[in-house]
C-alpha cells in the first residue's frame, strides 16, 4: 500500500527587515484597533505607495512608505506614556455601552491611548496608559508577568494558615494561582490590612482569591507596577512617565532600541 506523502509544517511567517505589519502601523497611528484596521485593509481602504492592499498579511515601513486610509495619509503620532491614579467607578475599556466614566477620558491627550491591562471598576490606583501598541502587547503578555503590588483591606483577621495559602497559591476556576508575596500592615479581629504582590493577571484575581479563603475585600488599590511606584498623584490625577521609567518598561519586556 502506497503511503501518502507527509504534509510539511508551515514555518511561521517572518516580518521583512525594516517593516512592520500594516495593521499594527495603522493602530499605532490612532486609526482604530488592530482588528478594525485589518477590516479596513480587507475592505481595500488602505494604500501603500499608491498601491491598494488587497489581503493580509501585508507589511510596510512606517518611516519611509506613503500609507493612506481612504486617501488620507496617516501620520506617526508621538508616543506618549502616562501613569494614572484611577478612581473608583472608572473603567479601563475604550468604550462602554453603559456610559460609565473611562480612564482614557481623565487624561488630556490628543493621541489615541489605551489602558495597559485593566483594573475593575471598584479597584483604584496605578494604571499605565499609552499609544505604544508594541509595549501594550508585551506588558499584557503572560511571558513577562510584571509584578503588581496592591494595598488591600479585608474583613476579618487573616490568620497564618491563610497567609501561607496565599504565598503558595490558591485554586480558582482557571487553576492554581502563582504564589504571592505578602506583607501584613495591620491586623485586628475585624479586619486586616496588607500589601500583596502578584505576577498573574487573572480576572478579579485578588478579590476571587480572598473570597475563596472566606474573606471579603473592603478596598483594593494598586500601588506599584514593577518598579514604578504610585506616589504624589492625586486620585483621578496622572503624570507622564519619565524617560527612565519608559526605558525600564522596554528593558523588562525585551524591547530593543529600535522600538
Amino acid at each position: 500500500m502506497k503511503k501518502s506523502p507527509k504534509k510539511s509544517k508551515k514555518s511561521p511567517l517572518s516580518v521583512p527587515a525594516g517593516k512592520q505589519r500594516l495593521q499594527k502601523i495603522l493602530a499605532s497611528a490612532g486609526i482604530d484597533s488592530r482588528r478594525k484596521c485589518e477590516e479596513l485593509i480587507l475592505e481595500h481602504a488602505v494604500t501603500v505607495n499608491g498601491e491598494i492592499i488587497h489581503e493580509l498579511p501585508a507589511f510596510a515601513d512606517p518611516q519611509t512608505d506613503d500609507i493612506r486610509v481612504n486617501g488620507q495619509r496617516i501620520k506617526r503620532p508621538e508616543k506618549v506614556y502616562f501613569l494614572l491614579n484611577k478612581p473608583k467607578g472608572v473603567i479601563c475599556t475604550s468604550s462602554d455601552p453603559q456610559g460609565r466614566p473611562k480612564a482614557i477620558d481623565l487624561i488630556d491627550c490628543p493621541e489615541r491611548i489605551v489602558c495597559v491591562g485593566r483594573l475593575d471598576a471598584d479597584t483604584t490606583g496605578a494604571i499605565i496608559l499609552t499609544n505604544d501598541s508594541e509595549l501594550v502587547n508585551r506588558l499584557t503578555h503572560p511571558k513577562y508577568e510584571l509584578p503588581k503590588t496592591y494595598h488591600v483591606v479585608v474583613r476579618g483577621r487573616l490568620e497564618g494558615e491563610d497567609v501561607e495559602k496565599l504565598k503558595k497559591g490558591v485554586w480558582l476556576a482557571e487553576g492554581k494561582t502563582q504564589g504571592a508575596a505578602l506583607k501584613i500592615v495591620h491586623r485586628s479581629h475585624s479586619e486586616t490590612t496588607l500589601q500583596i504582590s502578584i505576577r498573574q493577571g487573572l480576572n478579579r484575581q485578588i478579590r476571587r482569591t480572598f473570597a475563596q479563603l472566606g474573606y471579603k475585600v473592603k478596598s483594593l488599590k494598586r500601588i506599584q507596577i514593577g518598579d514604578i511606584v504610585l506616589k504624589a498623584i492625586a486620585v483621578g490625577g496622572y503624570k507622564p512617565l519619565t524617560g527612565a521609567q519608559i526605558a525600564y518598561l522596554k528593558r523588562v519586556t525585551g524591547m530593543g532600541p529600535g522600538f
